[in-house]
C-alpha cells in the first residue's frame, strides 16, 4: 500500500507487528463506529425533514446515540496516540525490552546489568 503510514514506519524503525496489530484493531473499531455515525446522521436529517412528532422526539435518542459514539472515537483516537507515543519512546531509547501489552501498552523490562 503507497502511503501507507504503518509502511513507512516500518521502513524507518523496527516495529513490533504486535503494535500494528493494536493499531489496525483500533482504526477498524474506529471506522465502524463512524460508518455507524454516517448512518444515524441519515436518519436524523430524515427525521428532521420529516416534520413529524414521532420522528423527531426519536432524534432525541438518536443524537444522544451519535454524541457517545463521538466520544468512543475520541478515546479511541487517544489511547492510539498514546500508545503510539509510548511505543515510540521505548524504541528511541535504543532498548529493545519494550514490548506492547495485549491492551495496547507498552511494558518496560528493566535490564539487569551483568
Amino acid at each position: 500500500m503507497d502511503g501507507d503510514i504503518f509502511g513507512e514506519l516500518g521502513n524507518s524503525t523496527q516495529v513490533d507487528s504486535r503494535l500494528l496489530q493494536v493499531f489496525q484493531k483500533s482504526l477498524l473499531q474506529a471506522q465502524d463506529i463512524l460508518n455507524q455515525n454516517r448512518l444515524l446522521i441519515n436518519e436524523i436529517n430524515q427525521n428532521h425533514e420529516s416534520k413529524m412528532p414521532d420522528n423527531l422526539s426519536r432524534n432525541v435518542g438518536l443524537i444522544r446515540e451519535l454524541n457517545s459514539n463521538i466520544r468512543r472515537v475520541v478515546d479511541l483516537y487517544a489511547d492510539l496516540s498514546s500508545s503510539f507515543a509510548k511505543s515510540r519512546e521505548a524504541s528511541s531509547e535504543g532498548d529493545s525490552s519494550g514490548t506492547l501489552k495485549s491492551d495496547g501498552k507498552v511494558n518496560q523490562k528493566r535490564i539487569r546489568s551483568s
